[in-house]
């Protein structure tokens, strides 16, 4: 079978800057993967890489030619698995690129087949959560705008970033702002670990539902401590990347948080929420700032989940995809008419 294959680099501004205790995001750079079968049918993925997983578009842009001509040389959408194996039998790192790849050949099978991506897998879409909407660092007064503006758009479930010196006034911000709100914490590694128990102890008592990655990635016995005295669960992001990290972190959190672009396919990512499931682990998927040409992907794991963060697309001031409908948190699986992921160019 032939396939052709393109890609390219898009760049798309963001409804506001996005802040997280690493840094501000203004733009995301994604690398959209277009994968024709013979027939002229139609795989599409994205890759949004993170520098802090060693990955910027450039590096993506550098290594997707060769990933192309592995997938060409496979020359079989359906072979799932040997598909993903020649990826990494190209290139061991890069997940973001690898990821954008699996996502356009996961979208062609299933579409080749006429179903949902979620269907394929035989996954009940009624199963999904609803996704969060993160809320950015940024001015107090800024922050409670943003969560009154969230809950006004529908979400019940917000994401409140922390980290800085002012973290008691932020939730109480946000919690002022939306009190009957689902709130989840992402201190993205910026605490001690004494300070993340602390931490834990005020923010339970503000109905906060857990904390994600108090505490650095290079510091798993820091994050034991946490998980062994902190008020609430904890949940792993950084420290949990793929699924040969799970039994390290079993011990060290409540729940898994997985992305496809650590992860650097579906294939991947199916085997952390196995693996976290056989330690007795929950799991959440969460996302970079994404456009639905990899967003719809993850959506297709919605009903594997018991919490979901894939907002991405919705952070964008505009995306040239159009995916899954996510408005208000919810993940309309049910009301997908189209195969593959949902991913399709806006403009059709």
């Amino acid at each position: 079978m032939t396939l052709d294959a393109e890609f390219e680099r898009v760049s798309m501004p963001l409804e506001n800057p996005f802040t997280i205790a690493r840094g501000t995001q203004t733009t995301a750079e994604n690398v959209i993967v277009r994968i024709t079968d013979e027939a002229g049918m139609t795989g599409i993925g994205g890759a949004a890489p993170s520098t802090h997983y060693g990955e910027t578009a450039d590096t993506v842009e550098a290594v997707v030619p060769e990933l192309l001509d592995a997938v060409e040389r496979v020359g079989d959408p359906h072979a799932l698995h040997e598909v993903e194996s020649a990826l990494r039998a190209v290139v061991n790192d890069n997940p973001a690129a690898r990821a954008a790849v699996s996502i356009a050949v996961h979208d062609l099978a299933a579409k080749r087949l006429g179903v949902p991506l979620y269907r394929l897998w035989g996954l009940d879409p009624t199963d999904a959560p609803k996704t969060s909407f993160t809320i950015g660092l940024d001015e107090t007064d800024r922050v409670r705008e943003k969560a009154a503006d969230a809950v006004e758009a529908g979400h019940s479930a917000l994401k409140i970033k922390l980290g800085t010196d002012r973290d008691r006034e932020l939730i109480d911000a946000v919690r002022d702002a939306a009190p009957d709100a689902r709130l989840r914490v992402d201190a993205n590694e910026a605490w001690t670990p004494k300070e993340a128990v602390a931490k834990a102890e005020w923010l339970a008592d503000r109905d906060v539902e857990f904390v994600e990655q108090p505490v650095p990635a290079d510091d798993p016995e820091g994050l034991r401590y946490v998980y062994e005295r902190a008020s609430l669960p904890i949940a792993a992001d950084e420290s949990c990347v793929t699924a040969a990290d799970v039994p390290a972190v079993a011990k060290r959190c409540d729940i898994a948080n997985l992305k496809l672009m650590k992860t650097g396919g579906l294939l991947e990512a199916r085997r952390v929420i196995a693996a976290a499931r056989a330690h007795g682990l929950e799991v959440m998927c969460g996302c970079m700032i994404e456009s639905n040409a990899s967003i719809a992907a993850a959506a297709q794991l919605a009903p594997l989940l018991d919490y979901a963060d894939l907002d991405g697309s919705l952070l964008l001031a505009a995306d040239p995809y159009d995916g899954v409908d996510l408005s208000g948190g919810a993940i309309r699986l049910t009301d997908q008419d189209r195969a593959g992921t949902g991913a399709r160019p806006d403009s059709e």
